[in-house]
């Protein structure tokens, strides 16, 4: 695998960009970008938690049939 490669930058919009080589590749769609000192480290994004992927779903906009029976059936084991 290469290990060093220079790259172009470039703009888009207000914002500069790197595009990024095929040996280079990121899995997934996300990424997590943060600086050090002069060094700019870009890395795959962790898996969301289930309490964020939670967050971003929608409430249900409808009203759910009401529980009538609350408790368990007795069970002989």
């Amino acid at each position: 695998m290469i290990s060093e490669r220079r790259v172009r930058l470039f703009r888009n919009g207000k914002n500069q960009a790197v595009r990024i080589p095929r040996g280079f590749e990121l899995p997934g769609k996300d990424a997590v970008m943060r600086k050090e000192g002069e060094r700019l480290i870009v890395e795959p994004a962790p898996p969301m938690s289930l309490l964020e992927v939670l967050a971003t779903l929608t409430p249900l906009d409808e009203d759910l049939p009401e529980i009538t029976d609350m408790l368990p059936r007795a069970v002989e084991l």
